[in-house]
């Protein structure tokens, strides 16, 4: 920076009103608002000119770019109403540092009085003055607004567009405004000219529909051969990939011969299409027919496929305080298999953890063992024993059947294996509304303990352990219901809501009783295991608030519970509830907090801890909450938009019978001793088709530990303590070590 030159360190924009500020802002030229602290610390410390461009360079004063500014906030001013409005500008640089102002005398609003329409077509009137109440921001008394008739003209286009007028154009729009500057008022005559040379617009008819399917290359070579055929006397099929059956694709195909034309049924048949998953390009367009005085359309639809098979190789490296692991999977997919956009996908998974606190060689430190294998096929329809209602309109309905085998191995301690089958029909009632069914949900489970470990468990009082860890039957059924999923990525104000209910063990009960075979401990065994008989409900509400921008507040609450009766006094490993993680109390590893006020020193021996180090806390009931502050940092970090967020989470996990676990019982009166809070903040890495994510959550109050001593946020900035505390935790609980900060990583949002 030469000097002569000046770095732009503030911006202010007053006379403007709340309701216009953030707009305001955005007229206001990028290389003279402030720079990002960071980012201008990046670019400093990191940046090479010429070579590699990190960060974001300084934003130095340009007198010209603050003119140019001042008048593109006055024209804004001017189009939300106040046609009077001045702004000026002045700047202040002490010590090359620059400050720029901008006020606004903002002057008397505007607003709309007499409407007028002329309409030439009196079909087109009608449809118009039929149906605008739906859309104007047009009406005597509110706020004039050139914003409001562009919205006007658009909704009008489409409208046109709705109702058969395949010619019409955005043109054919005259509004005409007269403003009196002594009333502040704008008079609005608004016309709907005609086709040149015609007395009326032409409504259009579909006729036949002509739908290609390219090769996956998108190249037609010369003398490639095609699969034709005709559906329904409508559709005629060129399929040059020769993948597809023609009766499954009409399905999706929202253009039928003989209806008007309509722009949102294009829209929609090219939407479905996409929805298949199956497809990376597709064109829906309309010509009209050679016949001149015709007024039929024929529909040209021209899709490019996916490739139909592919493979997928993902891994992920984990820590946890000595405890490391790998994990390795492997993904085949065919995403048309019987010729109508089915997904057949196999998935095979292997993941080792390590202790580090095991001497000797790399194979004598293995902690655990875990293979997976699963294979699902994923049908575009229900597929049900009885006809029902396609839903394929509002979205395209599934039908998934899924089979599973995992092997997992705790080292010299346990070992399980478990065969699983579901299946699940996803529908779409609205765009926002979204239902999923299980009605069959199996899995077998068998499981072999190391006879040590189980006596030393009985003699300790820790049987609870074992009920998680036994052989069982699973069976059972349930659903879920989710409201505003689209939403998530915007920055409207909305509320979120998922609810699942879910029953098991009935028909397994059924089943037992004709042969009324029982254990040693009295409960009855469906294929040689006992089964579970229990009821699980559980709800994510979050209340999303914009504040602005890219400025956003949510409130997010995820209550659960889960009770078993019948033949077993515990619910199934599976279905116990956890609390941490990356996507809930984010101070703690996932699975390792609670149930309630659970210090895992009462297992008293060092040994026992060994053994169980790797073994989930978990619950029957379950609360989380977060509340959360989302905000922009940088709009360009190294190809990535860069956002914060700063957090309180709080919860946890109880039992719901005393199962042996000291503390672990739900206890109202000891509610806010057994609850943990968390907070923190994080980085959000917005690359436009997924976010990359990194929390660091700091505890604040443990509820392992007792009375004060749950209040570890006394030693954030107590390095003494924080040692003494982690010294004295070695001994107490030893193999664990205690940490209060926990680093999270996720793709996408916590929520």
């Amino acid at each position: 920076m030469s000097k002569d030159q000046s770095l732009v360190t503030k911006l202010t924009i007053t006379g403007i009103g709340d309701e216009f500020s953030d707009q305001a802002e955005d007229f206001v030229a990028l290389d003279i608002r402030p720079n990002s602290p960071f980012n201008l610390w990046i670019y400093n410390n990191f940046s090479k000119q010429g070579k590699l461009k990190l960060g974001e360079a300084p934003h130095l004063l340009d007198s010209s770019l603050v003119e140019i500014s001042r008048n593109q906030i006055q024209k804004f001013l001017n189009i939300k109403g106040f046609l009077n409005a001045k702004v000026t500008d002045s700047i202040s640089v002490k010590n090359k540092r620059a400050s720029v102002f901008f006020n606004a005398v903002k002057g008397a609003e505007f607003k709309f009085r007499n409407l007028s329409f002329e309409v030439a077509d009196s079909t087109v009137k009608s449809i118009y003055l039929a149906n605008r109440k739906k859309f104007t921001h047009i009406d005597s008394g509110k706020r004039y607004d050139t914003d409001s008739i562009a919205y006007e003209r658009e909704q009008i286009y489409l409208l046109m567009k709705r109702n058969g007028y395949f010619d019409f154009l955005r043109q054919y729009v005259r509004p005409t405004v007269d403003t009196n500057f002594n009333k502040g008022v704008a008079d609005i005559s608004l016309a709907i000219l005609n086709p040149q040379n015609k007395n009326e617009h032409t409504k259009f008819i579909i006729g036949n529909t002509y739908l290609r399917i390219q090769p996956s290359s998108g190249i037609i070579e010369k003398g490639m051969t095609r699969d034709t055929a005709v559906i329904d006397s409508q559709y005629r099929f060129y399929d040059y990939s020769k993948f597809f059956k023609p009766k499954k694709i009409a399905d999706y195909i929202y253009i039928n011969k003989g209806d008007e034309y309509n722009i949102d049924n294009a829209d929609l048949t090219t939407q479905r299409f996409f929805d298949l998953n199956a497809f990376r390009s597709v064109s829906v367009d309309f010509v009209k027919s050679k016949d001149s005085s015709s007024n039929e359309l024929v529909g040209l639809v021209d899709i490019i496929p996916l490739k139909k098979k592919s493979n997928r190789l993902d891994g992920e490296y984990t820590f946890n305080s000595s405890i490391t692991g790998l994990n390795l999977g492997l993904t085949y997919q065919n995403r048309n298999i019987f010729g109508g956009a089915e997904v057949f996908e196999v998935k095979l998974r292997g993941g080792l953890q390590f202790d580090k606190n095991v001497s000797g060689k790399l194979a004598d430190r293995i902690l655990s063992k875990d293979y997976q294998v699963g294979a699902s096929l994923s049908y575009p329809r229900l597929i049900t024993p009885f006809n029902i209602e396609s839903f394929g309109k509002n979205g395209v309905p599934h039908t998934r059947i899924a089979v599973s085998y995992q092997n997992y191995q705790l080292t010299k301690s346990y070992q399980r294996k478990s065969l699983g089958f579901n299946i699940t029909y996803d529908w779409v009632e609205t765009k926002y509304k979204l239902h999923s069914f299980t009605p069959v949900n199996v899995q077998y489970s068998k499981a072999l303990i190391n006879d040590d470990l189980a006596a030393l468990l009985v003699s300790q009082g820790n049987a609870f352990f074992l009920s998680t860890l036994r052989s069982q039957l699973l069976s059972s059924s349930y659903y879920t219901y989710t409201v505003n999923l689209p939403r998530l990525t915007s920055y409207n104000n909305f509320t979120f809501f998922s609810g699942t209910a879910e029953l098991g063990g009935n028909s397994a009960a059924l089943v037992s009783n004709l042969k009324k075979k029982t254990n040693a401990d009295g409960q009855r065994l469906l294929v040689g295991v006992p089964y579970y008989q229990y009821v699980k409900l559980e709800t994510d509400i979050r209340f999303y608030r914009s504040l602005g921008g890219e400025r956003q507040f949510i409130a997010r609450f995820n209550p659960g519970v889960g009770y078993s009766y019948g033949n077993i006094k515990s619910l199934p490993f599976d279905k116990r509830f956890f609390a941490g993680g990356s996507s809930g109390i984010r101070a703690w590893q996932a699975r390792t907090l609670g149930p309630g006020n659970y210090n895992r020193s009462s297992l008293a021996t060092d040994s026992a801890r060994f053994n169980l180090r790797n073994l989930d806390q978990l619950g029957d009931i379950k609360f989380e909450g977060n509340l959360e502050y989302r905000f922009k940092l940088i709009n360009n970090f190294i190809g990535s938009k860069l956002k914060g967020a700063t957090f309180i989470d709080f919860g946890n996990v109880w039992q719901i019978r005393d199962n042996g676990l000291q503390g672990g019982q739900l206890k109202f009166n000891k509610l806010f001793d057994q609850t943990a809070i968390g907070m923190g903040f994080g980085l959000r890495f917005d690359v436009s088709f997924f976010v990359f994510r990194l929390d660091a959550g700091l505890k604040f109050k443990d509820p392992q530990f007792t009375g004060d001593d749950q209040y570890v946020v006394k030693y954030w900035f107590d390095r003494a303590g924080k040692r003494a505390l982690k010294d004295s935790y070695a001994i107490t609980n030893a193999p664990d070590k205690y940490s209060i900060s926990q680093i999270q990583f996720g793709i996408g949002m916590p929520f």
